[in-house]
């Protein structure tokens, strides 16, 4: 039965957070906030726990997961980034934005795209979400979570956890999320002189990024 976390969307209380940081650190797969939709989120460098949560969304290993991170920082770890892709990246965060780029050698094999060795990263701009990376000290691997099969997106998180009560460790609830996902940028080809690319139009303003 997943744990249900009832949080202050503007003053989250730290041990709620903690207990719930300890069900990512035993493996456990939790639906969190954040301020596109809510995802799904487990530890990154935990291959039981990444299969489940791609068993729970019904996807295989060519799916593009992504990173949440804190900051810029902490993403640059993680990928890839020159002077002009970083330029567009901090005008762009924290915000709801998903960024394809080249991964390092920090990224498990597993969780960038087997072929093009790209991973999605992206910097929430969501209380409680920052406060369960700042608690558990490091990126959590994540996918947005549509109701398998039909596509629809989740809101509430009461409805969460009666649909997933079984495959899910835990429910972090603050409120409705937001029903459209992040927009997604491929900052790829500006590392060769390209453009970024739009490869999903979502809640982010693809207009606002200068593009």
């Amino acid at each position: 039965m997943a744990q249900y976390f009832d949080l202050h969307p503007d003053n989250p209380q730290p041990r709620l957070l903690k207990q719930a940081v300890a069900l990512l650190q035993k493996g456990g797969v939790l639906a969190v906030p954040t301020d596109s939709t809510y995802a799904l989120a487990c530890h990154l460098d935990d291959k039981a726990a990444a299969d489940r949560l791609r068993a729970i969304r019904h996807i295989d290993e060519k799916h593009l997961l992504t990173l949440l991170c804190r900051d810029l920082s902490e993403l640059a770890s993680y990928a890839r980034v020159d002077n002009r892709q970083y330029r567009l990246l901090k005008s762009a965060t924290p915000g709801p934005y998903t960024f394809v780029l080249e991964a390092t050698r920090e990224v498990p094999r597993r969780v960038s795209h087997p072929q093009r060795k790209t991973i999605g990263l992206r910097v929430p701009d969501h209380r409680v979400l920052q406060m369960l990376l700042e608690l558990h000290g490091a990126p959590l691997l994540a996918t947005t979570l549509f109701e398998p099969f039909s596509g629809r997106l989740f809101q509430d998180p009461e409805e969460i956890r009666d649909r997933f009560q079984h495959e899910l460790a835990g429910v972090i609830g603050s409120g409705p999320c937001p029903d459209e996902p992040t927009t997604v940028v491929d900052l790829v080809p500006m590392g060769t002189g390209g453009d970024p690319a739009l490869v999903r139009k979502g809640r982010g303003d693809w207009e606002a990024l200068g593009l």
